[in-house]
């Protein structure tokens, strides 16, 4: 990958964990992750790096980030956050109204009509001083953004590790067709060693069954490895919106990588930094504030009132000489009874901050258990990787070891094809458990939320490009 496709790449993905502060209250609420309007990737930008055919692992995430309902939903959210904000805001700003009316008028009296056109114009500026549950709304709003936010980074690193499985599961199904067209290779070969040496009467015609049989059961396996690359490209293909092209692949000699941290440590990553935890905080914070704001319905409404009027109109219409009216008041209302609903108002609000405290609590359950799980396994997979590839080092030899022993008559064919198969078996369990601990490593950062750009260019370095290789070749 070269600098400029990573430092692009770098750029956009890098939010996922070094974003700059969420959106902060006036009041000193305690910031999120990260500021998704100002990051947001606009769709134009995208479609510029792309032909409509994918190569790189960059090449889908990217396209996936225009691609993907999900996010756009997410990234709507957001703006659906930042306006409930603002209106929020707006009700605490001083509120203008201006009001003016023009009238014809017919007054009838013992002494006869009076017949005169009227005027009434007027200005006012009216400014809360104190609304507990306007003030408890604007918090509620700030928390809202928040969490729309922390859901949009979510989503995002979820699409990012998706995008990057689907397309390691696209090279193990091209890794394990190609391992198994030189199975096919192999033991086509060694069933025309096998034909020559029955033409000769050298084998039995048991051996030649056995190894036409061998060959079949080849071909039949290719056609299932076929239809599952087939079905892997297509998901990615449904998950990004691009063709595939020559994908990059990942070399035999390609180093994996380590596992960083103990089980604890990656358990309390994820405490902290698993976006949907944030959410569910920010949820519990909108609860109490929710709290707060109902019990303000106890409490006084006060607010400032400027008004100017001019009017040449009196009472019940009435002309009059046109006068110039000022007025500055202190409304204060304060709540006396409200027949039982401020009290139901409070309960309700009480159990749904209960309900919120009970959900963070279950989310923290499941991140910590799917962590959990994600390291284990991802330990795991690492042993196996290297008894893997010991395995497959000693069938080699053992194919090796037996195709000398048919040639010089101390082993049968049967064993010659016996060995072909456990050496290409070996071959494919050593992919598949390479690309579960990519897969694994992934999921695990993923889960503690700490998957960031810097660990998808470290897998796409660790990919080599077809045609370099070929040319190398």
């Amino acid at each position: 990958m070269n600098c400029k496709s990573r430092l692009t790449l770098a750029l956009l993905v890098a939010q996922l964990s070094t974003g700059t502060a969420f959106a902060q209250p006036e009041t000193g609420e305690t910031p999120a992750t990260g500021n998704a309007a100002s990051n947001a990737v606009t769709s134009g930008s995208l479609a510029e790096r792309h032909d409509g055919i994918g190569r790189t692992l960059e090449d889908f995430f990217l396209a996936s980030l225009d691609y993907s309902p999900r996010l756009q939903i997410a990234a709507e959210r957001m703006n659906i956050g930042e306006a409930q904000r603002e209106a929020v805001n707006g009700q605490l700003l001083p509120q203008v109204n201006a009001n003016a009316s023009i009238s014809g008028n017919r007054q009838q009296q013992a002494i006869g009509t009076n017949e005169y056109h009227g005027q009434r114009m007027s200005l006012q500026i009216q400014q809360i001083l104190f609304d507990w549950g306007t003030f408890k709304r604007r918090s509620q709003a700030y928390h809202q953004e928040n969490q729309y936010e922390a859901e949009y980074y979510a989503e995002l690193a979820a699409l990012l590790a998706e995008v990057s499985i689907l397309y390691l599961d696209v090279l193990q199904a091209q890794d394990a067709l190609n391992s198994s067209q030189s199975e096919l290779d192999a033991v086509s070969t060694q069933l025309q060693q096998i034909e020559r040496m029955h033409d000769m009467q050298l084998v039995q015609i048991t051996d030649l069954y056995e190894a036409q049989a061998r060959k079949s059961a080849v071909e039949a396996e290719q056609v299932l490895l076929q239809s599952e690359l087939t079905l892997a490209k297509e998901a990615l293909r449904a998950a990004s919106g691009l063709a595939l092209g020559d994908l990059y692949t990942l070399g035999d000699e390609a180093e994996l990588p380590p596992i960083d941290g103990t089980l604890e440590e990656w358990i309390q990553r994820a405490r902290e930094n698993n976006h949907v935890i944030q959410s569910r905080r920010l949820a519990v914070n909108m609860a109490d504030d929710r709290i707060s704001e109902q019990r303000g319905r106890y409490m006084p409404q006060v607010s400032l009132v400027l008004q100017q009027q001019r009017s040449d109109l009196g009472f019940d219409n009435t002309g009059i000489d046109r006068t110039d009216t000022g007025y500055v008041g202190l409304n204060v209302s304060v709540p006396l009874f409200a027949g039982g609903s401020n009290r139901a108002a409070v309960k309700e609000a009480v159990s749904q901050h209960s309900i919120a405290q009970h959900e963070l609590r279950q989310t923290n359950l499941d991140v910590e258990d799917q962590t959990r799980n994600a390291y284990l396994r991802l330990q795991a997979a690492e042993r196996q990787v290297v008894a893997a590839e010991s395995l497959l080092e000693s069938r080699r030899i053992s194919t090796q070891a037996r195709q000398r022993g048919f040639e010089l008559g101390t082993v049968t064919s049967v064993d010659v094809l016996d060995a072909v198969r456990d050496e290409f078996i070996a071959e494919r369990d050593l992919q598949q458990v390479r690309y579960d601990y990519l897969r694994l490593s992934l999921q695990l950062q993923r889960d503690a939320g700490t998957l960031d750009a810097e660990d998808l260019v470290d897998i796409s370095e660790r990919l080599e490009d077809p045609d370099l290789t070929q040319q190398s070749g």
